[in-house]
């Protein structure tokens, strides 16, 4: 739809990112992150929240809006809808996140948007999906996690469920809608028709859960919350050091002897009641002791060296602190500084994954300002001269 003087392996696509907080607009991100033209539709009156979320000021803001226009435009009045109709023609996808029924309720359903451009593929995050009898309730990613069945295994088994400290919900929904959105537009090259990605939160989260459900169903076995272990296999756990906590995971048989010549007890590996991987899980709450007790005699940075010298997989438990002093971070450029209007200091994660021919990256972090690319789309896009787009702004359309 657009021209290919961009970069990545989006270019030239244009995507309209309605809704707003994590769900739809990650999707937007992930799309605006390799490439693609993404404009993101905000009320006039009504802001999307994200520009006030963040820990000691709103600092995600910038994140998930990078690289993305910002217009506002009002999709409650008719005039409004005309308008995103006119989007819409000239796009290819568009994302939403609004409760079920909402696009309908203002005539930018699917069956009205295909009516306009056949091609166009219509992304819709929700909390329970956009079929069956609960998919018209309000859903947010904690209440997906749950249904999901992760909040179940998250924490200590002595405490209620736990939260992991992200809104992991809302970002695997919009990770699959991104994957949906990618997988569409592969059936529209063949086909030239687009559809509808369907992405539900709590199905994000199902996605992920491994074999829970044929354990249940095939075994009666529910899993339980475990912390910090693998059930059943050992050792895989976090040990004390002397300056903090690592994660050494050695439950494979030849790794585990690697690990008990590292800790000079060779003897380990051969006796019964940790020669194989039945043995060590069985007797799991031992094993962790015997090896917490000798890491807690060490500096962290002894048992890592150790690890590395006998080829153990292990690692420090990182706080953002860590992220930023780490070699590795560095020369992959994990995380990147980027120009703000109104941060000197603004460094955010870069663009993930990391493509070898036409890769993504960050041409500028969101805009602190609404509509601030109003004059840009509808000028260029769209082709409203000056008076048109201050009449539209009078009336409150935009």
């Amino acid at each position: 739809m657009t021209d290919l003087s961009g970069f990545g392996a989006l270019k030239g696509l244009r995507v309209i990112e309605l809704g707003q907080l994590i769900a739809g607009p990650f999707c937007g991100q992930l799309m605006a992150d390799h490439g693609a033209e993404v404009i993101k539709v905000e009320a006039p009156e009504r802001e999307d929240p994200m520009r006030h979320w963040g820990q000691k000021g709103p600092l995600w803001w910038p994140i998930i809006s990078r690289n993305k226009k910002c217009i506002t435009l009002n999709l409650r009045v008719k005039e409004g809808q005309e308008i995103l109709k006119e989007l819409v023609r000239k796009s290819d996808i568009l994302v939403e996140n609004f409760r079920p029924g909402t696009m309908e309720k203002w005539g930018l359903g699917y069956a009205e948007l295909k009516e306009i451009n056949p091609a166009i593929i219509m992304v819709r995050v929700s909390g329970y999906g956009q079929t069956g009898p609960e998919s018209k309730k309000a859903g947010y990613g904690s209440i997906g996690e749950a249904m999901g069945g992760m909040r179940y295994l998250a924490g200590d088994p002595s405490l209620p469920p736990s939260r992991i400290g992200l809104s992991i919900g809302d970002s695997l929904a919009a990770t699959y809608a991104c994957l949906g959105a990618l997988m569409a537009l592969r059936h529209r090259d063949q086909t030239g028709e687009g559809q509808v990605v369907d992405s539900a939160i709590y199905e994000g989260v199902l996605a992920m859960m491994e074999s829970v459900v044929p354990e249940y169903t095939q075994a009666d076995f529910i899993r339980e919350r475990t912390g910090s272990i693998l059930p059943k296999l050992a050792p895989s756990n976090a040990y004390p050091t002397l300056d903090g906590d690592l994660i050494i995971g050695a439950n494979q048989d030849s790794i585990f002897g690697r690990l008990c010549d590292a800790m000079g007890c060779p003897e380990l590996a051969k006796d019964p009641k940790y020669i194989d991987h039945y043995s060590r899980g069985e007797n799991q709450a031992e094993l962790d002791d015997v090896i917490a007790d000798w890491t807690s005699k060490k500096s962290a940075k002894e048992v890592l060296t150790l690890m590395e010298e006998h080829g153990i997989p292990a690692g420090k438990i990182f706080t953002t602190e860590d992220m930023m002093d780490n070699l590795q971070y560095k020369a992959r450029e994990s995380i990147l500084k980027v120009e703000h209007e109104e941060y000197d200091n603004l460094y955010m994660q870069n663009v993930s994954p990391k493509l070898s021919k036409t890769p993504g990256k960050i041409e500028w972090a969101g805009s602190t300002e609404m509509g601030s690319h109003n004059q840009e789309v509808y000028s260029s896009v769209l082709g409203k001269d000056d008076a048109e787009l201050s009449s539209l702004k009078d009336a409150g359309v935009i």
